[in-house]
């Protein structure tokens, strides 16, 4: 594998940058402050994303509930917690706190029949098994539910005349990302209503995109928006026009939600969708949903960590004399050090620290952090080679399992200067970074371990994540475990 892909120019360098601005937006200022550079070797941390204001809303529903059973006679007031809770949760769940650009109370009058019904039938059931006297008739139960819907309706039309009142004092800054007619068209929008809450400052054109003539600044590079945001208090990015389909746009987002910014993607035209998103309202028109660069864990991510943290418990109990044996086989042979610390890129970006039984001891850490394959170096003992060859040198992975670092099954993670390279020179590679990274995968099954295509290796971990369940995990790690005694390791 050679890496002199560390030469290629940064895809941003080729954006035009223009610096004529609107009578209505301030001028972003010349650059200063940090580099380019310096800019993005900052991780990507997971910064929460500023949405519009949940809390009054879960004030009306509650509020709503609570004046129902309140007026309803005989109602326990014990009553009133678990159902709160209840009620709560399944608005969670079903996204009435997630509102749109432009949501209307009456839309989401299905959806809160709905939650309130199941809310009410499983207080009722608990109520009849507690107390059977005070247990609803039929009648009482539809009643309370209708009220509680409309009641909970109601409030919700008040709150979105009140946010959209106050949104317009004043609007807040935005960003608009994409190049063509409809990024104007859509900057025409906001300005003509300003209820939406957004003010247009500066264009994103995407990376390796033609851009157009633009009244308002165009953003070239990282620093740019960088500094846009912070001089213009950036709170919104809106993506206009067909969602990129390439790594470098996926990387626009996270940069963006890292810097705090609530993400939009606008389109428009018959058939237009929004990236596969549920859709969540409209932009004068425009479909419109909302752009979420980490997803929270679904019920099936929830298990995958459950199961990681649970064999990696009861795998290191009957591992404890083999690491023994092997930390005293690598101090008897290599000298003090037994383990091998080195920072590797993780989930969404995150670096952590990675933990091996020490094989090699490099001369220093630039050859730790940039040399790419160590397999057939002749510094390394005897002791070295069989715990590589057996993947004993992996063992102590199991501790960063255990600590949520890394996932029993995922991609395999690669140090910051490798990923820099590959990301630049590999379609998708950046895309690994949505899953967990593993001690084992589906590239590695397949022989893609050592020194092999990394363009391939990418591909695998797509494919595994884009196709994942909790089975093909646990069918990984049956293959992983016959593939230990074939003596499969690099």
């Amino acid at each position: 594998m050679t890496t002199e892909s560390a030469s290629a120019p940064h895809p941003a360098r080729h954006v035009r940058q223009t610096k004529v601005a609107p009578a209505t937006t301030a001028p972003i200022s010349p650059p200063r402050g940090p580099s380019d550079a310096a800019v993005q070797r900052r991780p990507h941390a997971r910064v929460a994303v500023r949405h519009r204001a949940v809390v009054p809303l879960v004030a009306t529903d509650c509020l709503a509930a609570a004046g129902v059973l309140a007026v309803r006679p005989g109602s326990p007031v014990l009553l009133l917690g678990p159902l709160l809770v209840c009620l709560t949760l399944l608005h969670t769940y079903a996204g009435l706190y997630r509102t749109g650009l432009d949501p209307a109370a009456l839309d989401e009058l299905p959806a809160l029949l709905g939650c309130s019904a199941l809310a009410w039938c499983a207080s009722a059931t608990t109520l009849a098994a507690v107390r059977p006297a005070h247990s609803p008739g039929w009648p009482v139960l539809l009643t309370t539910i209708a009220a509680t819907s409309l009641l909970a309706c109601a409030a919700r039309a008040v709150v979105y005349r009140f946010q959209r009142w106050s949104a317009r004092r004043p609007p807040r800054s935005t960003l608009l990302v994409g190049a063509g007619p409809v990024v104007q068209q859509v900057a025409d929008v906001l300005y003509a209503h300003p209820e939406y809450g957004m003010r247009p400052v500066g264009v994103v054109h995407p990376y390796n995109t033609p851009g157009t003539d633009s009244p308002l600044p165009v953003l070239g590079s990282v620093g740019d928006i960088h500094r846009a945001i912070i001089q213009n208090s950036v709170r919104y990015a809106v993506f206009a026009g067909p969602p990129a389909g390439n790594p470098a746009a996926a990387n626009l987002v996270r940069l963006l939600a890292a810097r705090g910014c609530c993400l939009w993607q606008v389109t428009s035209g018959p058939g237009s969708r929004t990236a596969g998103r549920p859709a969540a309202g409209h932009l004068w028109g425009f479909a419109c949903a909302r752009l979420d660069p980490y997803p929270r864990p679904g019920a099936g991510l929830i298990a995958k960590r459950v199961l990681d943290a649970l064999l990696a418990f009861l795998a290191l109990l009957p591992a404890a004399p083999i690491l023994a044996l092997s930390a005293l086989a690598v101090r008897l042979s290599d000298g003090p050090g037994v383990l091998f610390r080195q920072e590797r890129v993780g989930l969404d970006g995150r670096p952590f620290v990675l933990l091996k039984f020490r094989t090699l001891r490099p001369s220093d850490e630039r050859e730790s952090a940039t040399r790419w394959n160590v397999s057939h170096d002749r510094r390394m003992s005897a002791v070295g080679h069989f715990l590589r060859r057996t993947s004993l040198d992996e063992l102590p992975q199991l501790w960063n399992v255990l600590r949520g670092d890394m996932s029993l099954v995922g991609p395999r993670p690669e140090r910051p200067y490798f990923v820099r390279q590959f990301s630049q020179t590999y379609p998708g590679y950046q895309e690994r970074h949505r899953m967990p990274v593993g001690i084992t995968g589906l590239a590695q099954i397949h022989g893609l371990r050592g020194d092999t295509s990394i363009e391939d290796r990418a591909r695998f971990d797509n494919h595994y994540i884009e196709s994942w369940s909790l089975w093909q995990d646990i069918r990984i790690l049956l293959r992983t475990a016959t593939a230990l005694f074939r003596f499969g390791g690099s």
